[in-house]
């Protein structure tokens, strides 16, 4: 499966990597990073070399690049990767380039148990913690005095049971179990306002800390709207597929329940618009005037508004005035980026002035390349929880269920 693994900073310098089936030379890396040079945004997720097939992922200006030698399911490496950096994560709070150097040697210990001979093994964090004890001061400050590793000396309890992503003997003094809908859309926006293009990609993460083995089930009002899903290995399929209720034996903590998707053929409801007036005219001054508001958000709030407007690089200089928030222009980039923050409906945020224009023969095409925003309190798509049961103890937890709608790649052409 996985012969070797990379990971490579953005500078394009392997500063750690990992070998299991055989030694794998480094030079290899040099096809993704002459890809990476020319488009570190789009690079091809499978890159296949004269003698390796290179997977790889980019997260937190880091890179994870696998090097298989054999045909392989793309998406299974793939899944692994983000396994990985979500373990990292999980572990060390955040993952980037300076974490992993100051935790090498977890990080090998990691990686040793979670691949055996190429092929993953044990990728739950539960039974990953309990056979390497994440790092603290105090266990940092006895090991270097004892001369002892975070390694555990006994087998977890649920690695060899059927419940792999769960301990046994979970106690806790609160039981609770919060739910968190996130919705991300992705949207393209053409100049007249009309939307070109428009889907939702959400997910649930769990934070569940209950007792003993629970079975929670979980039901929504309206479960037909996904269009698809991708589950937790601890949800049972076939209940999903014959009652469209989500049936679980929880791991413990933080997880990632389910993902979905809800594609264009659906009715997907944009919650702001973005009102533009910009002519630009080679070697003269132009006007610029934009305002955002509120469109389709149930009466919530918009918050953490943020537009990265990209500028033709004939655009010298922005002379604005902002009734909300700030503004700055980065002349090298040519990238307006405006950060509004909350939009109060009474007074929309608006943005107005002058822009200087040098003389050119290119094309002058202004777009808005990301506009960021987030809505609590509500999931775009209509997505409800409906109810949450548990079977199996005989406690009642503390159940909390918190909807949030986000930008994901969202543009507007002007």
């Amino acid at each position: 499966m996985i012969h070797s693994l990379f990971i490579v900073n953005s500078s394009g310098d392997v500063f750690l990597e990992k070998h299991w089936r055989s030694v794998v030379s480094r030079t290899c890396v040099s096809y993704f990073l002459d890809v990476h040079r020319e488009s570190a945004n789009n690079v091809p997720p499978v890159l296949s070399t004269p003698h390796h097939y290179l997977v790889s992922i980019q997260r937190n200006g880091i890179s994870l690049v696998a090097a298989c030698k054999q045909e392989f399911p793309p998406l299974f490496v793939i899944e692994f990767l983000h396994r990985v950096v979500d373990t990292f994560e999980d572990y060390f709070s955040e993952c980037n380039e300076n974490v992993i150097k100051e935790n090498y040697v977890i990080v090998y210990e990691l990686l040793d148990e979670m691949l055996d001979n190429g092929f993953p093994l044990a990728t739950e964090c539960n039974i990953l913690k309990e056979l390497i004890k994440p790092p603290n001061i105090l266990r940092t400050i006895a090991n270097s005095v004892t001369g002892k590793s975070n390694i555990s000396g006994t087998l977890p309890s649920g690695q060899l049971s059927a419940i792999p992503w769960r301990r046994t003997g979970v106690k806790y003094t609160n039981n609770e179990a919060y739910f968190d809908v996130v919705e991300e859309v992705d949207a393209i926006i053409d100049k007249n306002g009309q939307t070109i293009f428009a889907e939702i990609q959400g997910y649930i993460d769990c934070c569940i800390k209950l007792s003993g083995m629970p079975d929670l089930s979980l039901s929504f009002m309206n479960p037909r709207l996904f269009d698809d899903v991708s589950f937790h290995p601890c949800v049972r399929f076939k209940r999903w597929e014959s009652e469209r209720i989500l049936s679980f034996i929880p791991p413990d903590g933080n997880f990632r329940l389910m993902s979905y998707h809800v594609g264009s053929q659906s009715i997907v409801a944009i919650p702001i618009y973005v009102r533009h007036n910009l002519v630009l005219r080679s070697g003269e001054q132009s006007r610029l005037d934009i305002t955002v508001g509120p469109k389709t958000t149930m009466g919530r709030t918009v918050e953490s508004v943020k537009l990265d407007i990209c500028m033709p690089k004939a655009v010298t200089n922005c002379s604005l005035v902002v009734n909300q928030g700030k503004y700055t222009y980065d002349t090298v980039n040519k990238v307006l980026h405006w950060d509004i923050g909350r939009i109060d409906a009474a007074k929309l945020p608006n943005i107005r002035g002058t822009v200087s224009v040098a003389a050119t023969n290119s094309t002058l095409e202004t777009t808005i390349d990301r506009v960021h925003f987030t809505i609590s309190q509500m999931a775009v798509s209509g997505l409800k929880v409906n109810r949450l049961d548990m079977y199996g103890e005989k406690y009642k937890p503390f159940k909390g269920v918190k909807y949030v709608t986000k930008a994901g790649k969202f543009q507007i052409r002007m």
